[in-house]
């Protein structure tokens, strides 16, 4: 008998294999498993296949999990990148250009006001020669 500490003990030929998970509950591959025969020793081995196979599959499902958390995480970063250097691009306008702009167009704006206003008075000017 294999204990599932690993131990041989007595002679009777059953063996127990399990595993502890990391919350501490026992996950029982095969309980009393006949090794002393070829088929019991067959039978064994299919059950620890299955096992491997179960862990496998799960390996894989969390490894799958894991590259999406990466790639998320990835993906994030560079959002946080862009957000940083765009926010710096904005902040680093130099306001005293954009400011000397303000008032070069606010000027322009003006005189184009006033040429206007000017052409109005003239037009009118000689519609009151013309009456």
């Amino acid at each position: 008998r294999i204990d599932g500490d690993g131990t041989a003990s007595g002679g009777t030929g059953l063996a127990k294999f399990g595993l502890v998970a990391q919350n501490n509950d026992d996950v029982v591959i095969g309980g009393g498993l006949d090794v002393s025969t070829a088929s019991g020793a067959t039978a064994a081995i299919k059950a620890i296949d299955a096992a491997i196979n179960t862990v496998v599959a799960k390996r894989a499902s969390m490894g799958a999990i894991q590259n999406r958390f990466t790639s998320v995480i990835s993906n994030l970063q560079v959002s946080s990148e862009n957000m940083t250097a765009s926010r710096s691009r904005i902040q680093d306008t130099d306001f005293a250009s954009e400011t000397a702009e303000l008032s070069r167009t606010q000027i322009l704006q003006q005189a184009g006001t006033a040429m206007l206003a000017q052409a109005n008075q003239s037009s009118q000017g000689v519609m009151a020669l013309l009456r």
